[in-house]
Order: C-alpha cells, then structure tokens, then sequence
C-alpha cells in the first residue's frame, strides 16, 4: 500500500513523466467525449514566467512553485495599487501624531503657511491649512467647524465622508459636526449636530481658511478661536483645542514605497471594522497575509516576494502618474496638461466599473478627495490639472529654464496658482523660493499687453521675470498642478487652454 501511495504522490507532483507528450488526443475508450483542444493544457507551456510542464493537466512541482510565486508577486503588486488610499490615510494622520496632533484632541494649523518642510501630497502653499484626525472606535467625536471655511471628511479608505464648511450642511456658518462609529448604537443627542456616519473607525479632515485682504494672522485666529475635536462625552464642557502651528515643522505624511507599506495597510485592517471595505479588497489584502486579527509575518519567502511586488507597484503606480496611457487623462489633444479626475468623478466610477487605474493616479498623487475637486459649477469650487512634461513630450527638467502663459482672461472668478511638486515625494518642491509656486493673489505680477500671464520657471530668476519666476532645482524633477478657484465657463467648455511648458534654449 506504501509503494501505491507513493507513486501517486509522485505522479501528482510530475515525477513520474509518462503519457501524451503534444496536443491533446482523443480518447478511443467508448464513453468519449469531443474535447475541444483550447479546454486542455498541452505538457509544456512557455510563459513569461518560464517553462510551465503538465502530466495529463497535471502540474508538474516546479511549476507549482512557479505559479504560486508568481500569483504572491501578482496580489502583492495589486496590493500596493489598491491599498493606496488606506494607506496614505494612515500615513497622514500617523504623520500628524508624531508630530504632537493625537487624534480626537490635537488640531494642525498651517499659520505661516505650508513649505517644503513639510512632506505632504500636493499641497497649496498660499492657503492656511487646518488639518485633524479622529478615531470612533471608543465613542462617537464631535468636531466644531469655525464659519467660512471649505473641505472635506475622508474616511480610512480615503473616500469622500462630507465637507464641511461652505460646501458642506453648515453652508459656511460653521457648527458642531458629530461623527458617530459604525455599529454604534447608544443614545445621541435629538439636536445641535449635524450627525455623519462614516464607515470606518479613522477619518481626517482638513479645510482650508479664506485669507481676506491679505491677512494670514485673521484668518488664522479665526480658525484658532473656534476649532475643537473632542468626545461627545466631554460635550457639556469641552475641553481647549490642543492647537499646533505646523508651518515649517519637519513632518512626513506621505505613506512608504517599501516593504513597510503592508505593515502600514496591516495597521488600518487589523483596527477598522471587519466589513468596513469591499470583501474583495479585504479578500486580496488577506492573500498575501493581511488579514484582521492575525499577524502579518510573512516569511522569507514571502517577504523577498512582497519586496519585489512593492518595487513593481511603486514603478507602476509612477507610470500611471508621469507616463499615463489612458487617453482620459488629458485634457486637450494637443497639449500635456492631464486630470486627476477622470471622467470627473471622485468615487472612479464609470458606468459599473470602477476605474482602477484612476484610483491609483489620485491618491498616489494627492491626498484628500471631495465632489467639490472632481466636479463643480461655473463661478464655484476649484479645478485642478496637472503637467510633468514640456510641448515636446520631455519630462520637466529642475536644470532648464521653461516658460508658460496662460491666455487671457483668465477663467478664475477667485484666483489661479501654479505649484511645483518634487517628482519622488509628490510634495513640494524644495528650493530656497518658500512658497514654491506662484498665484494671482501675489503683488507685483506683471500681465502681457494683452493681458495674459507668462511665468518662468528656471533654477535662477531670468532677468526682467522676477516676479513671475518660480524657482527649481537642478538634478531633480518636478511636476506643476494649476489650480483654478471658482472656474469660469471657459475652462468647462475648453474654449481656454493653458499653454504647455516652453523649454527656453
């Protein structure tokens, strides 16, 4: 019986090589089927993962090993690409943790303005940021929300909750938003919130504080006056903000590109409730050992597996950014400008399909999402496009000197800005300029005659251009996003175009 069992074993594993060595042959017993040839598998199949032998159908075992490294690889890859929103949520707010602004308690206020100091995806460095995470798991938050601000809730997948502020239920009065866990079932207050019930136990929020007449301390004193995030069991006396100034602090909110991601996602699956994502994320993240309420430990193998996989995603997730082929990312056939927003929806979603590669370019690229980015109306909320290359197609160079004009008028009922972004990090980028970008809100730019804007980029003022100068860096890359606030009928109907970047020789 021992030796029947081991030649089966052997046989299963490909040991024992016997049997049809080419195509598929009919069988002459006398209950025979008609196989067609494409629902059979010849012995020896060449793949871009090698040689791949059969028995029968049967693989052999260095194919096992093969496929089941290979499938490893493949998960981990798409991994990484899908679990960038949980990813970069955890990093933003672990980010703000380390840096003294504790969940539920703590709140981060840009008073000085942003700089490159601070490693965040794509911000604004002429806007008073005002940035906190909660945690529900323990009781539901409350959150009071100074009057005239504008932004949005994101849970711990990065999607959209609600704004809040001008956009949001208060309209831009302000008020007491209270955020209750999911699954929460004990008794809350009959009035005097406006009650959001997120899917997840993580959220972050971050608005943005209108500067009027140039005056960064009034807008900044306004937030301060107001702003709490504290328990709702604390609400009838609740506690000082714990506000802090992160302007120039050395923060990093931006997730890894390394094997440390998945310990990053593990964080965000082993605390957020079991079915607070799709179970087929959940059902990929646990293939490669990300699963809740047990360890993440690959082992050598794996582990050598998944480095290799996050390398991929990384590369791959850049591409899609800096090199992407979906023709949907441009805005015009004949310029280099591309959306974050395809099709200009926040959620990715297009006619039932969930645009994957979309996902991916957005939250690689940026943090923090609300319908008020992707989709908005003439005269109100904000547009946002993005270049990384020159007219002729070349990646920005931080070591030439380039030029643009954006054609007049301007379709921005508010005002328009350009930022330039550091091609590894996706923050800005760092030069002795503080602001590294410009806007029309700034004194002293001077229009064309026919009113137009041209802005020079270059590691050195051009002479004359000062004060339409942008500074970069040589040996580095970069990318630029314009920002249109309350855009104008022409940007929607694309009878406006921007100008691409000019190398000047």
């Amino acid at each position: 019986m021992y030796a029947i069992l081991k030649f089966a074993v052997a046989l299963t594993l490909g040991a024992v090589a016997i049997g049809p060595a080419c195509a598929y042959e009919q069988s002459s017993a006398k209950y025979a089927a008609k196989v067609p040839a494409y629902i059979t598998t010849p012995n020896t199949v060449q793949t871009r993962i090698g040689t791949l032998k059969f028995f029968d159908g049967l693989p052999d075992a260095p194919t096992v090993q093969k496929v089941y490294d290979n499938l490893d690889f493949t998960r981990g890859v798409e991994t990484f690409l899908s679990g960038i929103p949980a990813a970069s949520a955890y990093a933003f707010c672990e980010g703000l943790s380390q840096a003294g602004i504790k969940r539920n308690g703590g709140i981060s206020i840009t008073e000085n303005l942003l700089d490159a100091r601070t490693l965040m995806l794509t911000p604004n460095s002429t806007t008073v940021y005002v940035f906190l995470c909660m945690d529900l798991k323990d009781s539901p938050v409350v959150v009071d929300i100074p009057p005239g601000v504008l932004g949005p809730v994101n849970d711990a997948f990065s999607r959209y909750v609600t704004d809040v502020g001008l956009v949001g239920p208060d309209k831009g009065k302000g008020g007491k938003y209270l955020f209750v866990p999911p699954g929460y079932t004990g008794e809350l207050p009959s009035q005097g919130y406006f009650v959001v019930r997120p899917r997840t136990y993580g959220n972050f929020i971050f608005f943005r504080a209108f500067v009027k007449n140039g005056d960064i301390a009034a807008a900044a004193q306004g937030v301060k006056a107001k702003a709490r995030v504290y328990p709702l069991s604390e609400a009838s006396s609740p506690p000082s903000a714990t506000i802090v100034n992160t302007s120039g602090m050395q923060i990093n909110t931006v997730h890894a590109n390394t094997f440390e991601f998945y310990n990053e996602l593990d964080a965000v699956i082993q605390h957020e409730p079991a079915d607070a994502f799709d179970p087929e994320l959940v059902g990929l993240f646990a293939s490669i050992g990300i699963k809740k309420g047990e360890p993440f430990a690959p082992d050598a193998r794996m582990k050598d597996i998944l480095t290799g996989a996050v390398a991929v995603g990384n590369a791959t997730a850049r591409a899609i950014v800096f090199a992407p082929r979906d023709k949907r990312v441009m805005f015009y056939p004949d310029r280099q400008w591309g959306t974050p927003f395809i099709g200009g929806a926040y959620d990715f979603m297009n006619n039932g399909e969930r645009m994957l590669d979309a996902r991916a370019l957005f939250h690689y690229y940026a943090a923090g999402i609300t319908p008020a980015m992707a989709y908005s109306k003439p005269g109100t909320g904000s547009a946002y496009a993005y270049a990384t290359r020159d007219s002729k197609g070349r990646y920005l160079d931080g070591g030439k000197t380039y030029k643009i004009t954006l054609p007049a008028p301007i379709p921005a009922a508010q005002f328009w800005s350009f930022m330039v972004y550091d091609g590894q990090t996706r923050s800005m980028l760092e030069t002795d300029q503080k602001t590294s970008g410009l806007d029309s809100n700034q004194k002293g730019i001077i229009k064309n005659a026919d009113g137009s804007v041209t802005v020079w980029f270059a590691p050195k003022a051009p002479a004359g251009h000062e004060n339409n100068w942008v500074q970069t860096m040589p040996g580095k890359g970069w990318n630029s996003l314009l920002r249109l606030y309350a855009p104008l009928e022409p940007w929607f109907d694309k009878t406006w175009k921007p100008g691409d970047f000019e190398l000047v020789e």
